[in-house]
Formats: C-alpha cells, sequence, structure tokens
C-alpha cells in the first residue's frame, strides 16, 4: 500500500479496524489448488507493521488472483494498526494549518485506503501485475538498497516477467487525483497533487527498504 527504523515503520504501516486482526493471506492450512501463497516468513515487522506482501523466496512462486489481490489491498487499508498511524499523521498534520485534527484524520485515512486498492488490487488486476515486494536478500546493503528504490519503477508481471510499475507510479497518480475529489477547494492545485502523488511513491519506497532488510534484522534479533 508507509510515514530512524520507528519513523519508518509509522510511515509504512498501512490500520486499528477491531481488537481482532484481519486474516493474512498465508495460511498454516494447506491452500486450495492453484492458490498462490506469498512467501513471507512474517506478517508483521517488528510485531506491528503488516508485511502481508513480501515475497523472501520467489522460487515457483504462484501468481495472485484477482480476489487475493483485493484481499491483500484491504489487509494493508484496514489492518488493526493502521488507525493509530493515521492518527500520527493527522497529528503531524499537512502543513495546512486551517484544517481541523479530525478533518485531517480522515484526509489521511481515505488517501491510505484509495492509494492501497489502487496500487495492490485495482491497477495490478487491470495490468496483470505482482503488487507484492520481492526481496533480493544477497549482495551488498547498498546493491540491496539500490535494487529496492528501482522496484518504485520496475515491477512483475503475474507471468513472472520484468515490467514497467505502472501500478506503483500510475496508481499513486491516479491516487492524487481521486484525492481532489474529497480534499478542500484549496488543496486541489496541480502542486499539491504532484506532491501527494510523490509523497506516497517515496513512503511506499522506504517501506520496500525496510522489507528488504527486515529477514536479517529478524535473524539477529533472534540471536540475541
Amino acid at each position: 500500500m508507509i510515514y530512524g527504523i520507528f519513523v519508518i515503520s509509522l510511515v509504512c504501516v498501512p490500520g486499528v479496524a477491531s481488537a481482532q486482526e484481519p486474516e493474512p493471506l498465508q495460511q498454516d492450512a494447506a491452500p486450495p489448488p492453484g492458490a498462490a501463497q506469498p512467501q513471507a516468513a512474517s506478517s508483521r515487522i517488528f510485531g506491528v507493521m503488516p508485511n502481508y506482501g513480501t515475497v523472501e523466496d520467489a522460487a515457483g512462486v504462484q501468481a495472485l488472483s484477482a480476489a487475493q489481490k483485493f484481499h491483500m489491498a484491504a489487509l494493508y487499508a484496514f489492518d488493526p494498526y493502521v488507525y493509530p498511524f493515521v492518527g500520527v499523521i493527522a497529528g503531524i498534520g499537512r502543513g495546512e494549518g486551517e484544517h481541523g485534527y479530525v478533518e485531517r484524520y480522515a484526509l489521511a485515512f481515505a488517501d491510505n485506503t484509495v492509494s492501497s486498492f489502487l496500487t495492490v488490487a485495482v491497477l495490478p488486476s487491470a495490468f496483470h501485475q505482482d503488487p507484492r515486494y520481492f526481496q533480493l536478500g544477497k549482495g551488498g546493503a547498498w546493491r540491496r538498497a539500490g535494487y529496492t528504490v528501482t522496484r518504485s519503477v520496475v515491477a512483475r508481471s503475474d507471468a513472472g516477467k520484468t515490467m514497467f510499475n505502472v501500478s506503483e507510479i500510475g496508481g499513486n497518480l491516479l491516487a492524487a487525483g481521486v484525492s481532489n475529489l474529497y480534499y478542500p477547494s484549496s488543496d486541489r492545485s496541480v502542486a499539491n497533487t504532484l506532491t501527494r502523488w510523490g509523497a506516497q511513491v517515496m513512503w511506499d519506497t522506504l517501506s520496500n527498504e525496510l522489507k528488504e532488510f527486515w529477514p536479517d534484522i529478524r535473524r539477529k534479533i533472534r540471536k540475541v
């Protein structure tokens, strides 16, 4: 689908909808024939940040169906940790001091929800792209960090081929445009729209950086 390690985790946490967490895509029980399994070792980073769509071992990974993509988008949009995250973003403010906290909260929540569904479900389904993050997991830190940055513009198709990441770039641009339907008229300028688009792409890239190195961090934590 966010805004040192704690800051990135806040940024990347796309909800608290209820006391019960949503069911992750990866199940302990055997999936039905043909069902895809996101090969993520953990559905949360640091036990908090949603990590439902990270693939740590792409060997033999199956493509997601459109229904699974929408399920993943819902997990990121309505995860139990998204609501306090949105509260933090609303507390920080969006730079327009004339808007009250409740209005900022509603706008931030709408932005996150629209972006999650457009970039994880709608456009990936329409363009047959895989919205998951495929970890490189090898090589030096700089190489891996550089690879992560390129994932904002390079995507994997459902068939496993490399293609332009229209879901991330186009999806967030479309989300920024859609936001003008509910933003106050004073915030609907081209500059503000492009700023929202650029900020979301930047936060998604930072989120992927954390996802890339989380397995290394997790291994170190387990050795402590």
